[in-house]
């Protein structure tokens, strides 16, 4: 889905606020039928959840309270969302890490295992296939999480790719996690919520770390990390398990985690400075230019060997001519696709994402501009609606992130 989740929710809010709601509701859910649903269908429409289509499947945007009141919750308290829309799969084999390593930008083998990282999946030119949470469960396991709305392009080429790597005798296998469901826990009350459910010290699990432990009476991939800035877990529960360590999730917290949606979980990653793929990130934008450089390992910038090395390892060398930037800005929110200018009048780059940000009260946006413009403090002009407002360029993430990593 193209454009913010955040703006689509206002939109339903005043469609819902101005007209007939049967004939909103019609409008926005007419392929209801076709969509996949996650097991927590029911428990969301039960608690008041709007759905909508997203990525093929219907999830919920919000809740009963507004999306601004949902993110400031998340980052005062918490929030629960449902992702299990999102693929995890399995990689198992002897050779599962340098088969991996052709398809992505990451130092895999480098990995202590119990330990991951964001990496992103590269095309021959290399731009993003699509970003990834990587796992290194042990030297013959790893575990990833790719994005729904990627979930067919990610999954064929993965296996056009291994039935190569098989054939030339690399031991490697997969395995689909559709058995198992996942919940993102974040904000500053997750690890003291979550410690109730679980015998395991949730204090010695630091951000990017992984753990196969029994939560509610269920076992769960625990990986300590999020889409938020926030601290928080994302928690692989056995399908049949979810619906119960939701429901235990928000008693355990009185009340004050609450279910989160779509629309608070995109202006929560955009205050954290974080890529949605489809907006910030796509088949020809390239790591460097999204501003992570910091995920291409340093063996792997000495001796490439992944999809597109020699075009990235290029831009290292040289820069790119394009960059991605953070916003604040006058007027109405930009809008992906809204154009940048220079003080002059001229096109500098493209907005990808933007919105009001809930917490800081203000409008906050990422684009591209061309090298040379992505200073902080270089001003610019943005359009909306054919008009220009004034933009000036920002360091993320706007919110600073509050990941549990060692005090040392």
């Amino acid at each position: 889905m193209r454009g913010s989740l955040w703006q689509l929710g206002q939109s339903i809010n005043r469609r819902l606020a101005q007209a007939d709601k049967n004939v909103v509701a019609r409008r926005y859910f007419a392929s209801e039928a076709d969509l996949k649903k996650t097991v927590l269908y029911d428990f969301h429409v039960a608690n008041g959840g709007k759905m909508v289509p997203f990525a093929g499947w219907s999830m919920p945007i919000q809740y009963k309270d507004s999306i601004m009141d949902s993110t400031v919750n998340c980052r005062q308290n918490g929030g629960l969302f449902d992702v299990s829309h999102m693929c995890g799969l399995s990689l198992k084999g002897k050779d599962c890490a340098s088969f991996l390593e052709k398809l992505v930008i990451a130092d895999v083998a480098g990995l202590a295992p119990g330990t991951g990282t964001l990496t992103v999946f590269t095309n021959e030119k290399g731009g993003a296939i699509d970003d990834s949470v990587i796992t290194k469960v042990k030297d013959d396991h790893i575990y990833l999480v790719v994005n729904a709305g990627c979930r067919d392009k990610d999954l064929a080429h993965i296996e056009e790719h291994m039935k190569a790597f098989k054939a030339k005798g690399g031991d490697v296998s997969w395995h689909i996690h559709d058995e198992r469901s996942l919940l993102a826990l974040q904000g500053p009350l997750a690890a003291p919520v979550l410690q109730h459910l679980t015998k395991d010290d949730l204090s010695k699990l630091y951000f990017g770390e992984f753990r196969i432990l029994d939560i509610n009476g269920a076992t769960c991939y625990l990986t300590r990390t999020g889409y938020t800035g926030e601290d928080g877990f994302e928690i692989s529960v056995p399908s049949e398990n979810a619906v119960d360590l939701a429901k235990a999730i928000l008693e355990k917290s009185e009340g004050k985690v609450r279910l989160t949606g779509l629309g608070a979980r995109d202006s929560l990653r955009l205050e954290a400075g974080l890529c949605l793929y489809g907006n910030d990130m796509e088949q020809h934008i390239t790591p460097v230019e999204a501003g992570l450089t910091w995920a291409i390992g340093k063996r792997r910038r000495a001796e490439g060997g992944f999809l597109g090395a020699e075009v990235i390892l290029k831009q290292l060398a040289d820069g790119p001519s394009i960059r991605r930037v953070g916003f604040i800005s006058t007027g109405p929110p930009p809008r992906s696709h809204s154009e940048i200018q220079d003080e002059k009048g001229d096109n500098i780059g493209e907005i990808t994402s933007g919105g009001f940000s809930p917490c800081l009260k203000k409008n906050i946006a990422m684009g591209y501009v061309k090298s040379g413009l992505h200073k902080a403090g270089t001003k610019a002009k943005i359009l909306v609606r054919g008009k220009a407002y004034d933009g000036v360029v920002t360091k993320m993430p706007f919110v600073p992130t509050k990941y549990y990593k060692p005090s040392s």
